[in-house]
């Protein structure tokens, strides 16, 4: 493997207000609600752990600091774990702070979009490919889903963008719909790109869902386009970096991702919704949990 296809940083965006949540999330950070007894961004790091990243660039913002005390060390809570005999949640917490090296780098304030969010990741990625994940979507997949995206782009280089299936005429004004030329069952190289086309418009079932290997060269596009764009334009990254990157003819592939269970904890119902699978799924109390879900259906 070429030094080049190598993929061992990546950037997490956890700026949000997640405003879903409030007031929940005034004093909170969203992606700091627990499913279970691990954080929302804790599942999310430990998929691109799982795929060999080594460096994680976190893109907070003044109201989400508190995710970075979750990754590192808390010196007084170890000690008093350790006085206390509690080994096993004193090795978890060792393990949560040895997961990666982590930057953590404040998004600027003013234009909103990820654009903006994955400028302020460009230092500590320097000239290097890297995977991008948001902070409120995690999947369940074997092999993951970072590291199902690293080997498209090991086997077909250029940029990977990860995507379902969607024949669900409603998922057409959620998702981005990628177009393109098939090379593998489960890979499109992209010809365009179709944001939100509206319900029943998709143009194809390669809906765009969270995560990608973005080429450095992505910066420049981005920086170009804040510079042009008038102050209150949302810079997206798809809109702003993809598609140009793609009419200058750099190859972008969509790639579907295969034996995976996406959650979705952006609003309440998809949070409500981990909850519950993540509960059955629990190796501790699945069994139990699964027989009381079934004794309130038959109640009600």
């Amino acid at each position: 493997m070429s030094s080049k296809n190598q993929v061992v940083k990546a950037v997490i965006l956890a700026a949000g207000f997640g405003t879903r949540f409030l007031p929940a999330s005034k004093a909170v950070p969203k992606v700091m609600f627990p499913v279970i007894d691990k954080p929302i961004i804790q599942l999310v790091v430990e998929d691109v752990v799982a795929a060999g990243i080594t460096d994680i660039v976190m893109v907070i913002s003044p109201f989400t600091k508190e995710i970075r005390r979750h990754f590192e060390p808390f010196a007084a809570l170890n000690e008093l774990l350790a006085k206390s005999g509690k080994q096993s949640q004193l090795a978890e917490l060792k393990k949560i702070e040895n997961l990666a090296k982590f930057t953590f780098v404040e998004q600027r304030p003013g234009r909103i979009g990820n654009g903006v969010a994955i400028l302020a990741a460009k230092q500590a990625i320097g000239n290097e490919p890297f995977l991008l994940s948001w902070s409120d979507e995690f999947f369940v997949a074997q092999p993951s889903r970072a590291q199902q995206l690293i080997n498209s782009y090991q086997k077909y280089g250029g940029m990977i963008n990860g995507c379902m299936r969607f024949a669900d005429p409603i998922y057409g004004g959620r998702f981005g719909f990628y177009v393109g030329d098939r090379v593998d069952k489960t890979t499109i190289k992209v010809t365009d790109l179709v944001e939100k086309p509206g319900i029943g418009q998709a143009p194809s079932e390669f809906g765009s869902v969270s995560g990608a290997v973005l080429q450095p060269e992505i910066f420049t596009y981005l920086e170009r386009a804040d510079r042009q764009l008038a102050p209150e334009v949302e810079l997206y990254y798809n809109t702003y970096g993809l598609m140009p990157m793609l009419q200058d003819g750099l190859p972008l592939y969509a790639v579907e991702y295969t034996r995976c269970h996406y959650f979705d904890t952006g609003d309440k119902l998809g949070y409500l919704k981990a909850l519950v699978e993540m509960g059955r799924q629990h190796p501790e109390f699945g069994r139990e949990f699964t027989a009381w879900l079934k004794s309130q259906a038959t109640l009600a």
